[in-house]
């Protein structure tokens, strides 16, 4: 095994140590974390009911007020997962959570206000612990966007095992004329998960023909033709983390203008690629593949951002948009998916999952972005 995939264990300490200095900048004593993405980021539980309290003091030994807190259901789980905290056991988690935090008289407690509702943001005021609660929108997702060693890992594998899905798909013949897009879904759902997946990403996309030029077609009972332009965009879980890619194939010889369209998305695709680079901006990302559509004349039919972050979830920050903000950062786990579509006669789509380096992006997604005639 070469030296750059060794096997990596995560370091959640380490991810809450970085945590911490955030809070530190934005005035706070605590961070409430109540969303389950982020609670399995810093700590590795993967249960349905946590809330997890850390505490901003560098100087505490052992992390001894940073709590996870979660209900009788996963108390053998929390104890297996979460072995470096104490676990606070009630079906209220979150409101014993909070109970705690004002009896160690943290202060100002920061909240997910992101995804925190009206009412339990009110719930947590009307405890009455003398707590000052503070939004703080987006903390623990500045943090994922750039990828450790062990979050690099897994994505690899989760593309990995979406292009071995997709290989095997091909290999059997299974995407043809006369079969359905959702005929050709579960195969390739299947055939994904045969070769290491424990999940989907998304519903699966298939779109023939006219349905190709829908972005995000649901499959149905339409039946591949010869002549369709075929779209597939999926991706494979690992380890909880997501891969995402789309290939477009034609069934049967191209005609000229199909040619033609994929040659053009192909370019724009490549140029997004090539201008993924550390600090530079996410909108100038999305310029550089979008300018080879416009210049091409069909730059309204390029209808979305040309990508977004991906780990834990299949679309997280940053968004790689015209309107996006920031700067790329070594490690971001990102997708490059430029489309055109031609409203009721098809469409190109082609994407990729790739790690912003030094030098030049690490390409995750390795099937074959050539067209592919599929007879």
């Amino acid at each position: 095994m070469c030296a750059d995939h060794v096997s990596h264990a995560p370091d959640y300490a380490a991810r809450r140590g970085a945590l911490r200095s955030l809070l530190v900048e934005n005035g706070v004593d605590g961070l409430l974390v109540t969303d389950l993405v982020n609670i399995r980021y810093l700590t590795g539980f993967t249960g349905s009911n946590a809330a997890l309290l850390v505490h901003s003091w560098e100087t505490r030994t052992a992390e001894d007020r940073t709590v996870i807190g979660t209900d009788g259901r996963y108390r053998t789980q929390v104890a297996e997962q979460v072995p470096d905290l104490r676990a606070e056991i009630a079906r209220a988690t979150a409101r014993r959570i909070v109970e705690l935090a004002g009896e160690w008289q943290l202060g100002r407690v920061g909240f997910e206000s992101q995804v925190v509702t009206v009412d339990q943001h009110r719930g947590f005021v009307e405890q009455r612990t003398g707590l000052e609660f503070v939004a703080t929108p987006g903390l623990v997702e500045q943090l994922r966007m750039v990828k450790d060693a062990h979050e690099v890992e897994q994505l690899r594998a989760a593309c990995a095992a979406a292009d071995a899905g997709l290989a095997a798909l091909l290999e059997r013949g299974a995407l043809r004329p006369g079969r359905t897009e959702r005929q050709v879904a579960r195969d390739l759902d299947w055939a994904v998960f045969e070769n290491g997946a424990e999940g989907m990403s998304f519903t699966t996309i298939v779109a023939t023909g006219a349905n190709s030029a829908v972005p995000h077609h649901r499959p149905t009972e339409a039946v591949l033709a010869a002549g369709d332009f075929v779209k597939l965009d999926f991706g494979a879980v690992v380890g909880g983390y997501h891969s995402d890619m789309t290939r477009t194939f034609v069934l049967g010889t191209p005609t000229e203008w199909q040619r033609e369209v994929y040659a053009l998305v192909e370019e724009s695709q490549r140029a997004g690629r090539e201008a993924l680079r550390p600090g530079v901006k996410v909108a100038d990302v999305d310029a550089a593949s979008r300018s080879v559509i416009e210049a091409a004349g069909h730059g309204k039919l390029f209808v979305h951002s040309l990508g977004h972050g991906v780990g834990l979830q299949v679309h997280e920050a940053p968004g790689i948009a015209k309107t996006g903000t920031g700067t790329l950062l070594s490690g971001v786990a990102v997708t490059v998916e430029p489309g055109v579509y031609f409203p009721g006669r098809g469409g190109v789509r082609i994407e990729d999952t790739l790690v912003v380096r030094e030098g030049g992006p690490e390409l995750l997604t390795h099937t074959s972005k050539d067209l592919t005639v599929v007879e």
